[in-house]
């Protein structure tokens, strides 16, 4: 499954702490994350990544964007509930996860249900509606 994470400023040690904890749930899976978040979570778990833009330079529009085309299959976004200068694209990920059904947490309280679930297999069913997933790359060759 392919998990996006984002942790605005005030959240970045939760969300590593959080990385540390599920480290292994994570490793069985395909991750992106914004910009400093992205770095902080490598360094502190040794998780291969994939590196976007920060927030604030277009990485949650990045996000929002394999969102669209169903690139992306769990969003773990620890938000400061404070506004922020790009909270309009905030509210359009989270629009977008609503519209495309992809499980998405602002809360570690939600994120460890998400996970939780995760490890227990009861998102397998988004393997089919993933284009990038091994599922669907392999499909052709069954």
């Amino acid at each position: 499954m392919e998990i996006a994470i984002i942790a605005h400023d005030t959240k970045k040690e939760l969300m590593v702490q959080f990385c540390i904890a599920y480290c292994g749930v994570l490793s069985q899976h395909k991750l992106c994350a914004t910009g400093i978040t992205a770095n902080y979570i490598a360094d502190a778990t040794g998780l291969e990544i994939e590196h976007l833009l920060s927030g604030e330079h277009g990485g949650e529009q990045q996000i929002t964007s394999r969102i669209v085309y169903n690139e992306i299959d769990m969003v773990i976004y620890f938000r400061d509930t404070r506004p922020t200068a790009y909270d309009e694209s905030m509210h359009e990920l989270l629009r977008m996860c609503d519209y495309n059904n992809v499980p998405v947490a602002t809360n570690i309280a939600t994120a460890e249900a998400l996970i939780s679930a995760l490890a227990r297999g009861d998102f397998d069913w988004r393997e089919i509606y993933n284009p990038r997933s091994d599922y669907n790359l392999h499909k052709s060759s069954r």
